[in-house]
């Protein structure tokens, strides 16, 4: 079973069976540089320290919208989310060996990422 989820404001996240992390944040925003802010603050306040691993890791964002999807550039929206996880989850970016970031419908208006270490 998964960690419970850990929640401050418009962010939740938990550490998964698998050692995942696993981040939610609710409401959606073009610009992209809000979600490193947000992010930073939540791992830097609210979500027990996290010693930032070494090796590959593997990392999928989804942003989900509602309605029109709004216009952001997934790339700059990816840059924002692997900026507030360098020093939380792993010591740099560069040890991002796989991400996927894909945009689709959804029930709610979101951010939803997963980074893990891979074997």
């Amino acid at each position: 079973m998964s960690a419970d989820w850990i929640r401050s404001g418009k962010v939740r996240a938990r550490i998964t069976e698998m050692g995942a992390l696993e981040v939610r944040c609710h409401g959606l925003t073009t610009q992209a540089k809000y979600y490193k802010t947000l992010l930073k603050e939540f791992f830097r306040k609210d979500f027990p320290p996290l010693r930032p691993g070494f090796g590959d890791y593997s990392v999928h964002i989804v942003m989900e919208y509602t309605g029109e999807p709004p216009w952001m550039d997934l790339d700059n929206l990816a840059k924002a989310l692997l900026d507030s996880l360098t020093g939380n989850v792993f010591d740099d970016d560069h040890q991002v060996a796989r991400l996927l970031v894909e945009r689709r419908v959804g029930e709610r208006e979101g951010i939803w990422l997963s980074a893990e270490a891979m074997d």
